[in-house]
């Protein structure tokens, strides 16, 4: 059985819009890393998480996954703060008590956390594809607008079951 790796801001819920959101009403700049690292760091992820929003019905989705008994999921996460990482646990433990959650530091790759070697990634942010695909893993972009080239792309997880065409080329490709 494959592994299957999540990852969770952007693809099952939409904290990363809200963040951006909160440092607009702040008169913030998101691009700005001096300014976002301490407000990331100090950020009341409960917040967050009430006001966010989950993505296209991601959790029925990654249930579905579950079920299939196809893949190994597990989330792949990057975090800022020790808050982010206790809102996050919670969050996703409700809804999966059983399922295995890592917890990246910002600043460390993906790819040092877990074996890539023939794994499967979905995530929203190409550079995380992009550093899978190099340790030998599958990445799959998810992009609601369904406009990215480069990667298979997906808006809704339970793509990876219904669309086998997805996996199916990378794997033929290698």
């Amino acid at each position: 059985m494959r592994n299957l790796y999540l990852d969770f801001d952007g693809v099952v819920c939409d904290t990363i819009d809200i963040t951006y959101k909160m440092l607009e009403e702040m008169g913030l700049d998101y691009r700005d890393k001096e300014i976002c690292e301490p407000f990331y760091q100090k950020l009341d992820w409960n917040e967050v998480f009430e006001r966010c929003h989950i993505i296209n019905d991601s959790i029925n989705c990654i249930q579905k996954i579950i079920d299939s008994g196809k893949f190994n999921v597990a989330f792949l996460t990057h975090v800022n703060s020790i808050g982010e990482i206790e809102s996050k646990v919670d969050f996703i433990m409700r809804h999966f008590p059983n399922i295995t959650i890592i917890s990246v530091p910002k600043s460390i790759s993906k790819t040092q956390m877990v074996n890539v070697k023939d794994s499967i990634l979905i995530d929203d942010y190409t550079q995380n594809l992009i550093e899978w695909k190099q340790q030998g893993g599958y990445g799959i972009k998810f992009d609601l607008e369904m406009e990215y080239k480069g990667f298979p792309v997906i808006d809704r997880l339970d793509k990876i079951l219904t669309d086998p065409s997805i996996l199916e080329d990378q794997i033929i490709e290698k």
